[in-house]
Order: C-alpha cells, then sequence, then structure tokens
C-alpha cells in the first residue's frame, strides 16, 4: 500500500489539463521518484470520478470504464510510494461519496490538492468550457443555482471553493487539504513547480514541452459555438464532443481567432465577488494548507472593459461562421487529398458521388 496518496479534485478550469498533460506524459519518470500514478490511460482517472460520483449513463459504458476506480484502488494498495490521482469532476462529489471514496483507498493517508483562481475568470471560463462539451446556455443563464447532483459539472457545485471544500473535508481534514492559488502574473510553469513540491518530488528533468493551455474563445466565436451546439444532432457522445466540438471546432478553429474578451452580466459578477470573499474567510476559519496568496482569489474591485455576451449581433456570428465554412472546406479537400490514394475508403467514394451528381445538373 503507498503511504500516502494525493487526490487533485480540481477545481475545473484551474490549469488541470495542463497539470494531467505533464503528469502523464512523464508518468514513468514519476515512478522512478516514488510517484504512482494509477491506471493504463489518463481517462481511467476520469471513469473513476465517474463511478465516485455515482453516474448512471456509466453503469451502459464498456467494462474498463465501469472498472477503473476499483482498478486504481487496487494498484494503489500493491504498490509503495506516493499514489497520485488527478481529475477536476471528483470535485462535484457529494460529502457521503466523498467518504466512499477515501474509505476506498484503504489505509493510505489521503491528501487533497485543491487548484484555485479568482471566482470571475473562473465563471467566465467554465461557460465556455460548458459549450466546448455541448451546452446551449447563455451567459446571462448560466450557473444562476447550486446543483444537487454529483453528476453536474458546469455548475457553481465545482465552481465554488467553499461548498467544494465543506464536501470534501467530511473525507479528508483540513490540515491535509492543500489548496494551491494560482498567480495569474506568473510563468505557466509556475503551477507545476508548486504542484509537484506539495506532493514532494523533484521537477528537475521533468519534460514540459508536450503541456499546452486551455486557452479561451472571444466573445462572437463562444456565442456562434453556442448556436451551432442547438442546430447539432447526434453529438450526445463524449468521444464526438472531446473529438468534433473541443478539439477540431472549438481548440482548433474558433481559439486561433483571438476574439474580443468579456465579463458575465454585472449580477453575476457580483456574484462572483461574494462567493470569492466567503471562500477566503472559509480558509483563513480551518488549518487548511494555503499554497499562495489568499487575495488572489478575491475579485478585483476595478474591472477591466469588456463587452458582454448579450452584445454580440447576428452579423458578428455570420461572419464568424462563414469564416468557419472557409475554414473547414479547406479542411475537407486536405482530407480528400490526402485520401485520394485509397478509393475504397467510405469518404473517398462519398465525395465521388456527389461529385458525380453535381457535374450532371
Amino acid at each position: 500500500m503507498v503511504e500516502r496518496t494525493f487526490v487533485h479534485i480540481g477545481l475545473p478550469k484551474t490549469a488541470t489539463s495542463y497539470l494531467q498533460t505533464i503528469i502523464w506524459s512523464n508518468r514513468e519518470q514519476l515512478r522512478e521518484r516514488g510517484i504512482v500514478v494509477p491506471g493504463a490511460e489518463r481517462r481511467d482517472h476520469l471513469w473513476a470520478s465517474r463511478t465516485v460520483r455515482e453516474q448512471r449513463s456509466h453503469q451502459r459504458a464498456p467494462e474498463h470504464q465501469q472498472t477503473a476506480w476499483s482498478r486504481i484502488c487496487a494498484e494503489l494498495a500493491g504498490a509503495s510510494g506516493t499514489g497520485l490521482i488527478s481529475h477536476e469532476f471528483f470535485a462535484a462529489a457529494s460529502a457521503e461519496q466523498a467518504v466512499a471514496a477515501v474509505d476506498a483507498l484503504g489505509s493510505t493517508e489521503v491528501h487533497l490538492v485543491v487548484t484555485a483562481r479568482e471566482p470571475l475568470g473562473l465563471f467566465t471560463a467554465s461557460w465556455q468550457e460548458s459549450l466546448k462539451n455541448g451546452s446551449t446556455t447563455a451567459m446571462p443563464d448560466y450557473a444562476r443555482e447550486v446543483s444537487e447532483k454529483p453528476t453536474d459539472i458546469w455548475n457553481w457545485r465545482t465552481l465554488d471553493l467553499r461548498l467544494v471544500l465543506e464536501r470534501w473535508t467530511a473525507a479528508v481534514p483540513p490540515e491535509r487539504v492543500h489548496v494551491l492559488v494560482l498567480d495569474p502574473d506568473a510563468p505557466r510553469e509556475d503551477v507545476w513547480h508548486r504542484f509537484a513540491g506539495i506532493v514532494g518530488f523533484p521537477t528537475e528533468g521533468i519534460d514540459l514541452s508536450g503541456s499546452f493551455p486551455n486557452t479561451s474563445m472571444g466573445v462572437a466565436e463562444a456565442e456562434t459555438l453556442r448556436r451551432v451546439n442547438a442546430r447539432l444532432t447526434g453529438f450526445d457522445k463524449a468521444f464526438d464532443k472531446g473529438v468534433y466540438l473541443r478539439t477540431f471546432l472549438a481548440d482548433e478553429r474558433l481559439v486561433p481567432r483571438r476574439g474580443e474578451r468579456f465579463w458575465p452580466e454585472p449580477d453575476q459578477v457580483e456574484d462572483c465577488r461574494r462567493r470569492a470573499v466567503e471562500a477566503v474567510d472559509h480558509l483563513g476559519g480551518a488549518p487548511y494548507d494555503v499554497v499562495g496568496n489568499l487575495d488572489q482569489l478575491l475579485v478585483p474591485d476595478v474591472l477591466e472593459e469588456r463587452r458582454s455576451t448579450l452584445s454580440v449581433t447576428d452579423e458578428e456570428v455570420a461572419d464568424v461562421a462563414v469564416d468557419l465554412v472557409a475554414t473547414m472546406l479547406g479542411d475537407v479537400r486536405e482530407l480528400r487529398q490526402s485520401r485520394q490514394d485509397r478509393p475504397t475508403n467510405r469518404l473517398s467514394r462519398l465525395f465521388r458521388s456527389r461529385g458525380a451528381d453535381d457535374s450532371s445538373t
């Protein structure tokens, strides 16, 4: 059994993808340093979070997904050193589910790592992430209440630091909860080095070249994606959302446009301010291990001017959409040319069939 296990539970949109990319691309090097990252692949930790949060749809998943949590626990039980589990969806677990998860890890001393940032930037980024996952909710309607469901991710249930800490400290005492406050002015690798310091391993020789930031879209681009989501059919599977919506459309084609930045509505900004103060007060009232400056969890009194999502016009959406069509037509041509040597390919047959039909009209 590993002596200690660090469970990194998010919050979502707090450099979690960045950290997880480094962890999994350097898994063998970490093992040499006494850090055991259990599982066969990165998605095992996602699937494990679904078991912990008792997601009903997970019961219909393939066996290797359903068994991810039990395999992780078994691997840690048979290893020595320090265990490391990381997925931001664990943040949504109820207090009862958190207790059950810690119990399943056995006699290892469990520590939590909670990466955190000021709620306004977090709220704005999480709305964009919800769009990348197929949501059609407009910003003024986003996260207006705290969900009671552990399966709901893009909601104050996972975004409110105080609420997450209150649930998880039912399972792990505050003195073993490490809250890593993101520094918006620090170099990107700062969060990695401080994360490693919490878990307890040196970072020299760890390759960071495969890491990447989860970059935001501009306001017109985000609104365009929201409207596209409303027109899609048959893109309900996680694979389709991850490959086509999140990566192909959002990250690779909308993000590079570098559109204008934006804020939520004024009352949502004030809600973020209130939640920030409550989180800082909560952290000051218990023996949490806070790594960083608590003031950086507060929303600034004065904000730079940014647009509202309500200001996006139909003309702006049309401009983004037309550019997308032009870009994606180039993608299709490149794909077709790259497959010309494979005439039996289904996509090639489709293009040839359509080409023949077009020439006859």
